[in-house]
């Protein structure tokens, strides 16, 4: 596996003997437990499969687990996802994979590699293999069914147990293939915050909303700083969309920190057979807009969450199950 780094983003690329070995792993995922990726047993199948993954792909994946580097951010290309074989691309809101897939099987099996695979019930049905797709008549949201720029994120940053890592598997790329997935780390933006700002940042002073489809089961929203943890290397907990400043100072914080997102942020254009791991702890991300047809050939990517310590939200999930009842 050949990996390279150019300061902000760290890139992998399998080789073609690994690409084959992943590719029979996955496969040999999809009649366990008559193909049903939620089900506890298939889970178990693809963590233990994972242990036969590549060597050097294991190897990445716990480096980054440990450390994900200046810019909290790795692009995996060359992963098998069947791309010959795709049916047409879902448009339904919603919409998720139940039914194992070349694709969906190398999505979990690298989600084991960062920790366990987890979900949210209020958030697309609590499926763990998720799809992200355009939806017609819902271009205008700040959502992944959108299709207008997506404002920078982190994910689920109103819960208390946010993910570690979003793992983003593209299958189809748009059309045009100028849509970016954009990725910004607070190791990128401390350094050039101004001494106020940071101060008010690391503050209480923030509070961000849960979207609607998580309802009453999110309980209250509390204030929380932006950059939350270790002075010299903070965590990152925004919506540019949903969080709230509480005071004017705060206002200004956010204001200074979004124009760093814009101006420093790294961009990437996926395409089939590219995964894009986000460390959810310190960076954001967004997408840029794109124009879909509704044609079956939209862009299509296939989501997953993973924890790094999933015993952390055991009072959210019923039975130790991988997905957050609340």
């Amino acid at each position: 596996m050949q990996l390279l780094e150019d300061g902000s983003s760290t890139t992998a690329t399998l080789a073609d003997g690994e690409y084959r070995d992943l590719d029979r792993i996955a496969r040999e995922l999809l009649s366990v437990a008559s193909g049903t990726i939620d089900s506890p047993t298939w889970v178990a199948a693809a963590r233990d499969a994972w242990e036969d993954s590549p060597a050097d792909l294991r190897r990445a994946l716990s480096a980054f687990r440990r450390h994900s580097g200046s810019g909290g951010a790795l692009v995996i290309r060359n992963l098998p996802v069947d791309k010959d074989n795709l049916p047409d691309t879902p448009s339904a809101d919603g919409s998720v994979l139940r039914e194992a897939t070349v694709s969906a099987a190398t999505l979990m099996l690298i989600a084991h590699g960062l920790g366990d695979p987890g979900a949210f019930r209020a958030e697309k049905s609590g499926a763990l293999v998720q799809n992200v797709v355009p939806v017609p008549g819902r271009e205008e949201l700040q959502a992944n069914s959108g299709s207008v720029r997506l404002t920078f994120h982190t994910e689920n940053a109103f819960h208390q147990h946010r993910p570690d890592f979003v793992l983003l598997l593209c299958v189809r790329p748009d059309h045009e293939e100028t849509a970016e997935l954009r990725t910004v780390c607070s190791r990128q933006v401390l350094p050039k915050l101004s001494e106020p700002a940071r101060e008010s940042l690391c503050s209480a002073s923030f509070l961000t909303e849960a979207p609607p489809s998580f309802g009453d089961s999110a309980g209250k929203a509390e204030a929380h700083p932006v950059l939350p943890g270790d002075l010299d290397d903070p965590n990152l907990r925004i919506d540019e969309a949903a969080t709230t400043p509480l005071t004017p100072e705060a206002e200004e914080a956010k204001a200074e920190l979004s124009g760093l997102f814009e101006s420093s942020y790294s961009a990437v254009r996926l395409k089939a057979g590219d995964l894009a791991i986000v460390d959810n702890r310190v960076t954001v991300h967004g997408r840029s807009a794109f124009t879909p047809r509704y044609d079956g050939r939209d862009r299509w990517l296939q989501r997953t969450f993973a924890f790094a310590d999933l015993r952390r939200s055991r009072d959210h999930r019923d039975n130790d199950g991988h997905v957050l009842e609340r």
